[in-house]
C-alpha cells in the first residue's frame, strides 16, 4: 500500500494552504450535489465556514481533484466507502464531527501526500499502512498517534523533518509491526512504551537526536529482526537483555556516545547478519565467542576503544564479506586465522597497534577487495600473491618496518633476517641516532651558511617542516619535473602551479610550487597553513604529503600523485563518464574525509573551499580531498572563526559570503552544493542560474513536484533504464540528502555523520 499520510499534532496552528482564504461569513449550509458537476476542478477548499451536514459521496469520485479541504466545520457521519481520487494530494477534514472508521480505499491515494483528521470522532479505523516518505510534514508526533488503528501495522515517517519527543502514546498500536521515523529531527528518549509492541519486526529511528539510554523494555520484543538507532546521542551501555533476542538479524547502534564492554551475551547470537557499533566509546577485549556468529556478513567496531588481541576464533566465520576494526587500539599480531575467512571482500585494520608480519594466509582471500592495514607496527614483507598486487601502497603506508621488493614506497627487504633486522632498528633510533643525528645537524647547518655566501642566487637547500616528510632537494624537483616545464603542468591556480614529477627512486609525485612573486604573502600564508593541515591528518580520502621544499624563494609541497585527475575533469569533459554508483562511491568517499576533518580529529578542521576541483581520484577511482590552503584549525571550544578569505563563488554558505563566518557546517553547505552538481552536471554559476532560481531552488522544485528528470544528469537517468523507478528513488533520496545540507542556517544543517549515514544506507 503507497499511501502517505498523516495525522497532524493539535496545536491550534493556522494550517491555512498558501492558496487558501476564508469564505465570506454568511457561507453556510450544506455542500451542493451540484458541486460535482465541476468539470477539471482541483481545488475544493470551505474551510472554517459552518458548513454543516454529511460530505458528499461524489466528492470523493471527482477524479480531477488534487485539493479536498473542509478544515473547522461541524460535517457528521462517516466517510464513504467507495473513493476515486487519483490525483489528490491533499485531505483536510480535522475539527469535525466525523465518526466510523477510515475505509480502506484510502490506500488508492498513491498521490497523497498529506492527510489530516485529527479532532473527530474516528475510531476503529481499518487504517493499515502509514507511510509518509520525505515530505514536508514537519510539526511533531502528537499524543493522539495512539488513537490510530489497533490494526494498524507499519507507522513509516522518514526525511520529514518532525521534531519533538517520541510520545509514549505510540505504546498503544498494538498491531504494530515497523515503527520506521529515521531522518528526522527527533529529540528526548526513545518511549519505554515501545515494549509493549509485541508484534514489532523492525524498529529504525537512526540519524535523530534522541538520548538517554536504550531502555531495557527493548528487551521484550521477542520478534524484533532489525534495531537501527545509529546517528543519535544515545549514552550508557549496550543492555546485556538483546543478546536474549533470538530473532535479531540486523543490529546497529553506531554514531552514538555509548561506552563501557559488548555484553557477553550478545555473542550468542547465531543468527545475526549484520553487527555495527562504530564512533562509539565502546572498550574492552574480543572474546573468543565472536566466532559464534558464524553466519554474520558485516561487522563494523571502527572508531571506539576497543584493546587487546583479535581473537582466532574470528576465523571461523566464513560468511563474513565485511570486517572493520579500524581506529582502536587493538594491539598484538594480525590473527593468520583472517585467511580463514573465504568470503571476506573487505578488511580494515588500520589505525591500531598490531604489529609483527601481515599473514600470507590473506594470499588465499580470493574475493579480497579493499584492505587496510596502514597505520600501524607491522614490519617485515608485505604479500605479493593472490589479490595484493591491487593493493594501493596507502593500504600498508605509517608502519613500523614494513619492506617490498616490488612497490617503490618501501624500503627492499634485502637478506637481513626479518626478526633480528626489527631488534636492530630499536636500538639504532634509541642508542645510536641521536648523536649521528646531532652531528648531522650542526653539519648542515655549517654547510647551509657556507652555500648562502658562496651562491646568494641558487635556491637555498629545503627546511622540512615535518620529521615524517621526506627531505626533497630543489636540484630533486627540478630534475624530477623536467626542469619545471609547461609539459609537466598538472594544473594551475591562484596559489601557483601543480607539476607531475618522477622522483630518483621511481616515485609519481604531484608537486604544488606556490607562486612567491605575484602575491607573496598570500602564498606564504596558504603554504605555512597547507603544511600545518596536513602534518596533522591521516584519511583514506584525504591527500597525503610526502615532503616539502622550502626557502626564502621557493616553497613546494610535494603530494601523492592521482592518476585520474579531478573530480570535475570527470563530470565535464566529454571522454570521461561516471555512472550512478560511482558517483555515490565518490560522494561517499568525500563525505567520509569531511566526517574525519569535523568529528574524528582531535580539533575540528574547517576546508572551507570544498568543489569537484578540489577532489582528486587515485588509480581505483578513490576520491581524496585536497588543497588546504585557506583551511582552518579550531582550538578546543571552538566551533565558528570569521575571516576575510572568500571561498569559491556558488559554494560558499551563506554566512561565509555574507559576514566570512567559517564553521564546519559551512563545509557542509559546500558538500551539498557538490553533491547537487554531482547528479544534476551543473555547476552553480552556470548560465541559467541568477538571481530568480539557483541550482538549490531549482533541484528543490523539482524534488517537491516529483520531476527529478528534468534535472538529473541525462546520461544518469532514462525512461527506458531498465530499473528506471529504482535508479529515479536512488537519486531523489541522494537528492534529498543534499538539500538537508543546504538549509540557509547553519545550525538546522544536518552534520557529515549524518551524511554519511545517510548516503551508506542509500548505497
Amino acid at each position: 500500500m503507497a499511501i502517505e499520510a498523516w495525522f497532524m499534532q493539535e496545536n491550534g496552528e493556522d494550517q491555512r494552504l498558501p492558496h487558501q482564504k476564508n469564505p465570506p461569513d454568511n457561507f453556510s449550509g450544506g455542500i451542493p450535489l451540484e458541486m460535482s458537476n465541476l468539470s477539471n476542478l482541483e481545488i475544493l477548499s470551505i474551510p472554517s465556514s459552518s458548513q454543516t451536514g454529511r460530505i458528499p459521496s461524489v466528492v470523493f469520485n471527482m477524479s480531477t481533484l488534487k485539493v479536498i479541504n473542509f478544515d473547522d466545520n461541524n460535517m457528521f457521519g462517516s466517510l464513504p466507502v467507495g473513493i476515486y481520487l487519483p490525483e489528490l494530494e491533499y485531505l483536510n477534514l480535522c475539527s469535525n464531527q466525523l465518526t466510523g472508521g477510515i475505509p480502506a480505499t484510502f490506500g488508492n491515494l498513491t498521490r497523497l501526500q498529506v492527510l489530516r483528521l485529527h479532532k473527530n470522532n474516528l475510531t476503529g479505523t481499518y487504517l493499515k499502512f502509514l507511510i509518509a516518505f520525505e515530505t514536508k510534514i514537519s510539526g511533531v508526533l502528537p499524543a493522539s498517534i495512539g488513537n490510530l488503528s489497533s490494526s494498524l501495522q507499519e507507522f513509516s515517517v522518514f526525511g520529514c523533518n518532525i521534531k519533538g519527543s517520541i510520545p509514549a502514546e505510540i505504546g498503544n498500536l498494538s498491531s504494530l509491526e515497523y515503527l520506521l521515523l529515521e531522518r528526522n529531527q527527533l529529540t528526548g528518549f526513545i518511549p519505554s512504551t515501545i515494549g509493549k509492541l509485541k508484534s514489532l519486526q523492525r524498529i529504525d529511528i537512526s540519524i535523530n537526536k534522541l538520548e538517554g539510554y536504550i531502555p531495557l523494555e527493548l528487551c521484550q520484543l521477542s520478534n524484533l529482526g532489525g534495531m537501527d538507532l545509529s546517528d543519535n546521542m544515545l549514552s550508557g551501555s549496550i543492555p546485556v537483555c538483546l543478546g536474549e533476542l533470538k530473532s535479531l538479524r540486523n543490529i546497529h547502534l553506531g554514531f552514538n556516545k555509548l561506552e563501557s564492554t559488548v555484553p557477553l551475551k550478545l555473542w550468542n547470537l547465531n543468527d545475526l547478519l549484520r553487527l555495527n557499533l562504530s564512533h562509539n566509546s565502546l572498550s574492552g577485549n574480543l572474546p573468543s565467542e565472536i566466532g559464534n556468529l558464524n553466519i554474520i556478513f558485516d561487522i563494523d567496531f571502527s572508531w571506539n576503544q576497543f584493546s587487546g588481541n583479535i581473537p582466532s576464533s574470528i576465523g571461523k566465520i566464513q560468511s563474513l564479506a565485511s570486517l572493520s576494526f579500524a581506529h582502536n587500539r587493538f594491539q598484538g599480531s594480525i590473527p593468520p586465522s583472517l585467511g580463514n575467512i573465504i568470503n571476506l571482500q573487505s578488511l580494515n585494520l588500520s589505525f591500531n597497534d598490531f604489529s609483527g608480519l601481515i599473514p600470507k594466509s590473506l594470499e588465499e582471500l580470493k574475493y579480497l577487495e579493499h584492505l587496510d592495514v596502514s597505520h600501524n607496527r607491522l614490519e617485515g614483507e608485505i604479500p605479493t600473491g593472490g589479490h595484493f598486487a591491487n593493493f594501493t601502497a596507502q593500504s600498508f603506508m605509517q608502519n613500523y618496518a614494513l619492506c617490498s621488493e616490488t612497490r617503490q614506497q618501501f624500503p627492499p627487504c634485502g637478506k637481513v633476517h626479518k626478526r633480528s633486522r626489527s631488534k636492530n632498528v630499536v636500538s639504532l633510533k634509541k642508542y645510536i641516532l641521536p648523536p649521528i643525528i646531532s652531528v648531522i645537524l650542526a653539519v648542515t647547518i655549517l654547510l647551509i651558511v657556507r652555500r648562502r655566501k658562496s651562491n646568494k642566487y641558487a635556491p637555498q637547500r629545503e627546511i622540512s617542516l615535518h620529521l615524517a616528510w621526506r627531505r626533497i632537494s630543489y636540484r630533486e624537483l627540478e630534475e624530477a619535473t623536467k626542469a619545471f616545464g609547461e609539459s609537466n603542468i598538472l594544473g594551475s591556480g591562484s596559489f601557483g602551479s601543480v607539476y607531475g614529477g618522477l622522483l630518483s627512486d621511481g616515485l609519481n609525485v604531484a608537486v604544488k610550487v606556490f607562486n612567491l612573486q605575484s602575491e607573496q604573502v598570500r602564498a606564504i600564508k596558504s603554504f605555512a597553513t597547507e603544511s600545518q593541515v596536513l602534518s596533522t591528518i591521516h584519511h583514506r580520502n584525504l591527500i597525503r604529503i610526502i615532503g616539502c621544499c622550502s626557502n626564502t624563494e621557493f616553497k613546494a609541497l610535494i603530494l601523492e600523485y592521482m592518476p585520474n585527475g579531478s573530480l570535475e575533469k570527470w563530470l565535464y569533459s566529454h571522454n570521461y563518464f561516471l555512472d550512478m554508483l560511482k558517483r555515490l562511491n565518490i560522494a561517499i568517499d568525500i563525505a567520509l574525509a569531511l566526517e574525519y576533518l569535523h568529528h574524528g580529529h582531535t580539533f575540528p578542521i574547517v576546508h572551507c573551499d570544498l568543489k569537484p576541483s578540489n577532489v582528486l581520484l587515485d588509480k581505483d577511482m578513490v576520491a581524496h580531498v585536497s588543497d588546504f590552503g585557506i583551511a582552518k584549525l579550531f582550538g578546543e571550544g571552538e566551533s565558528t572563526a570569521q575571516t576575510k578569505t572568500l571561498a569559491t563563488i556558488g559554494y560558499m554558505a551563506p554566512e561565509y559570503g555574507t559576514e566570512g563566518i567559517v564553521s564546519t557546517s559551512g563545509d557542509v553547505y559546500s558538500y551539498g552544493v557538490m553533491l547537487l552538481e554531482m547528479y544534476t552536471r551543473k555547476k552553480p554559476t552556470d548560465e541559467m542560474f541568477g538571481e530568480e532560481i539557483s541550482l538549490k531552488s531549482w533541484v528543490s522544485h523539482s524534488l517537491d513536484e516529483n520531476r527529478i528528470t528534468e534535472v538529473v544528469d541525462t546520461n544518469l537517468l532514462g525512461r527506458e533504464d531498465e530499473n528506471f523507478s529504482a535508479k529515479k528513488q536512488c537519486v531523489s533520496s541522494i537528492l534529498a540528502v543534499a538539500m538537508q545540507c543546504l538549509n540557509d542556517y547553519p545550525v538546522e544543517r544536518i552534520s557529515m555523520r549524518e551524511v554519511v549515514a545517510g548516503l551508506e544506507k542509500i548505497n
